[in-house]
Formats: C-alpha cells, structure tokens, sequence
C-alpha cells in the first residue's frame, strides 16, 4: 500500500476568493474501507484503476470501475472501499462558497459516481497540485486552488454518462445564436422539439438554450462595442434585437453597465479619442482635409 497526502489551511483571504484547496493525496493497494461518515466540504476522489463499490446515505453499494469520480459532498453520508484486489486513487479536497455557481454549471454532479472516458488528464493536474503543495511558499494557496478549477473542467469534459450528441446541437445554436429567433425557431432549425433542445444543451453546458444563446449574443455584442464602429442599436441588430431599448436593459442587467458605458471603457478602435457612429465618419473626413 502506498500513500501520500498533504493538506492546506486557507487564510481568510484565500476563501474570500470563493473557492480554497484544502489538501490533495494520492494512494494505492489495498486501501482501508471509508466511512460511513460526512465531511463538511467537497472531495473529488479519482479512482484511476481497479474496482471496488460506494453507498451514499441510503447505505445501498453501487458499483465503481475506474477510471471514476467518486464525489463526496459536504454533509452527505458515504462509504467506500475498492475490492480485495485495492485500487489507485487521487483525491483533492476544496471548499467555498463558490462551489455553489459550479454545481449549477455542472461542474459538480448531482449524482456521487460518475464514469470518466479517462483519467490522465485530471491526473495531470492533480500531480499539478501536488507539486505545488510539494514546494510550499507563499503562493501555494492560489496554485493548488487554480488547480481545483482546472481538475473540476477537465473532469466534467471526460465525463462518460454524458449524451455527446449534445455537441452538434451548441455549433447550430452558436452558429444561429444572432438570428432573431424564438426557442422554438432554434430547435426547428436543429430539428427536434423545444424538450429534446434543452435536454440536448443541458446534458453538455449545464445551462438552457435560452442563457446559451444570451451568453453567445452578449459576447459578440462586447466584441461590436470594443471595436467602436456601429452604434448600439446597429449592434443590438446584428445581435438580434429590434429593439435597442431592451437590448441595452438586458446588457445592462447582465454586464453591470450600459453599453455605451462598455465601450467607452473597452474601446480597441486606431483612435479612442474620435466619436463614434456617425460623427466617426466626418472626423475621418476632417483628419484627411488637414
């Protein structure tokens, strides 16, 4: 049996962040059973080979075959063990309040075992962790952390219990994201009902087709408005609103500022110090007289 672990104590700052790495270990053979018992934070316990079972708080085993997450939530009872012939696992403890926005990005499952395509890459981020963790200092907190971010997508992109025909419905919905289109246009346009379209957009992004397509928009209008050459309600058309009013309402209420706000901040035109919209062509136009 071989076994290495380390922990960490987040300062105040560190989980202020909304998300702490609290420790990371790895170990293999004929570990000990686990549990039953609860913790007060997350655990993501990749199971990289062999096989073995876990039960949740009804204490009914299922079945868990590597290459596998083993997700223990924050006060939720389990129990687990691999079989007589041990397994391999890496696990990364973390906390935070920001472990809420993950869960509704689906980041973090609802369900406590989830079958994975493969393990190196999260693998390779949890050595990531560990060598951080490994070397110490004063920057140990934020590396082992940023690690938990990256372990958490790359294990959500090699989740094998997920319907991958998902994928070819998000390239029609971005590639149709600006037209003016109702839901029910979009899912005519891919060919299924409104039901199959959001099951399809949430069984690979975790969100509805309706805030798919508002991320899509927002991010191309942010792009229209950096680049300074349309006025808003010319953007809010290419972005698929007739009406600029609530098109600006609804950037607003998302972005935090207007958009005319945005681009005067964001603005990545040759000369900010020029007008936009119309008046950008006659100042054009007096440059070239003078």
């Amino acid at each position: 049996m071989e076994r290495w672990w380390q922990y960490l104590t987040p300062g105040p700052a560190q989980l202020s962040t909304g998300l702490a790495c609290l420790g990371v270990g790895m170990q293999s053979g004929r570990l000990p059973m686990v549990g039953p018992r609860a913790l007060e934070h997350w655990v993501a316990v990749v199971v990289t080979s062999g096989r073995g079972w876990f039960a949740g708080p009804d204490g009914v085993r299922q079945p868990v075959r590597a290459p596998a997450v083993l997700w223990l939530r924050p006060g939720v009872t389990h129990h687990y063990a691999p079989d007589e012939g041990g397994w391999a696992e890496s696990f990364v403890d973390f906390t935070g309040s920001g472990t809420v926005g993950y869960a509704e990005l689906g980041l973090l499952p609802g369900v406590p075992v989830t079958p994975l395509t493969g393990a190196e890459a999260a693998q390779r981020v949890i050595g990531r962790i560990a060598a951080a963790c490994r070397r110490g200092g004063p920057l140990v907190g934020a590396e082992a952390t940023a690690g938990v971010h990256e372990l958490l997508v790359e294990l959500r992109r090699h989740r094998a219990d997920l319907d991958l025909d998902g994928e070819p419905v998000l390239e029609v919905l971005r590639r149709d994201a600006c037209l003016p289109l109702s839901i029910a246009q979009h899912a005519r346009r891919a060919g299924l009902t409104v039901a199959e379209l959001r099951r399809a957009v949430r069984a690979v992004g975790a969100v509805g087709p309706k805030e798919y397509l508002l991320t899509v928009r927002l991010n191309e209008a942010k792009e229209l408005l950096a680049a300074g050459e349309l006025p808003v309600a010319a953007v809010a058309r290419r972005v698929g609103y007739e009406d600029p009013a609530y098109f600006t309402r609804l950037f607003t209420r998302r972005v935090g500022l207007p958009p005319s706000a945005f681009r005067a901040q964001q603005y990545r035109g040759e000369d900010p110090g020029e007008p936009y919209g119309p008046e950008r062509g006659s100042a054009e136009a007096r440059r070239a007289t003078r």
